[in-house]
Parts: C-alpha cells; structure tokens; sequence
C-alpha cells in the first residue's frame, strides 16, 4: 500500500471504485459544519450553503462517475444531539449526492468490533485511521501499512454484516 505524500483529502479525488468509513464516535461536533449543528440545536433552518457543502460535491463527482462512498456508524439510542444532527441533516443531505448509510445500533447487542478505529478505506486498499481528540475534533489521521489491511477489511465486512440501511434504521428510531 502507497500513499506517497497524499493526503486523506486527495484520495477521495484518486479512488478508483469504493470509500468505506466506519464512524464510532457519538459527537463529531467540533469537526466541521459547527455553524449547522448550531442551528440545528436552536431549532433553525439549514444555514445557506448547508446543502451545497464542499463534501457534497466531493461525494456526486464521485458517484456519478460511478464510484461507491458508503459508511457504517456505531451507534447506540438515545443518540446524542450531535447524531440526531448528523443523520437528520447530514446523512440525509449527502444521500441526495449519491453516499450510502448504514447503521449499526448496538443498543440491545454487543458491538462485534469493540476496538474499531474511526477510519477510511479506500479500494480496499488504503487506510487511513482517523484521530479525534476527546470533545470530537478532528485532529488528524495516519495512514496504515498493507500488514494491518485484513484486520480492517474484517472491520468493514463485519459492520457491513451487522449494519441495516440508514433509511430503514431511521424510519424506525429516527426523530
């Protein structure tokens, strides 16, 4: 596995077929899009721009070149207000773009992947884990080596497994 000197971001530019990201966090809120979750806390519409994001773009240039992004996120109810934020605007949001959703609720199951990094995984064969500091701050990510790759393909196809789509999730349990 190479990554020469790409960046995270670059690479959502250079995939060939897929993106996979595995969320585990209950609060992303101090990593991007804190003008909208603020909002979305005070009970205000989307902000202008809202659905117009960068990621947006990022996502159907992707997709309509037919490439796959999808992601599983971790979760257990009563979500967080960063999470019903997330998956009410965000996810629903990006769905219009082409992203697929997952949702893997471990609220009456154990988690099948207790020690799951937050990460990216492109073409199966680049990783990138994810680091947030402890209030939900971006702070980075770092990129693995090919010895760590099956250790994460199992990650993904365990969540995968266990996962059901977002809007089936969200139609039962969603706000």
């Amino acid at each position: 596995m190479t990554t020469s000197s790409k960046t995270v971001g670059d690479w959502f530019d250079d995939f060939a077929r897929e993106a996979f990201r595995l969320e585990t966090l209950d609060d992303y809120s101090r990593s991007g899009g804190v003008d909208a979750y603020q909002a979305f806390l005070a009970g205000k519409p989307q902000p202008e721009g809202f659905a117009t994001a960068d990621w947006v773009t990022t996502v159907g240039n992707a997709t309509r070149s037919g490439k796959r992004m999808y992601r599983v996120h971790v979760l257990a109810r009563p979500l967080t207000p960063y999470l019903r934020f997330e998956l009410s605007w965000g996810y629903r949001r990006n769905m219009t773009a082409g992203e697929e959703f997952f949702i893997l609720d471990t609220t009456h199951q154990e988690n099948p992947i207790p020690d799951a990094p937050d990460f990216w995984l492109f073409d199966e064969s680049v990783i990138s884990a994810m680091n947030y500091d402890g209030a939900g701050k971006y702070i980075g990510s770092d990129f693995l080596t090919e010895d760590q790759l099956s250790r994460f393909l199992e990650y993904r196809d365990t969540a995968m497994a266990r996962a059901v789509p977002f809007a089936d999730w969200w139609a039962q349990y969603g706000d």
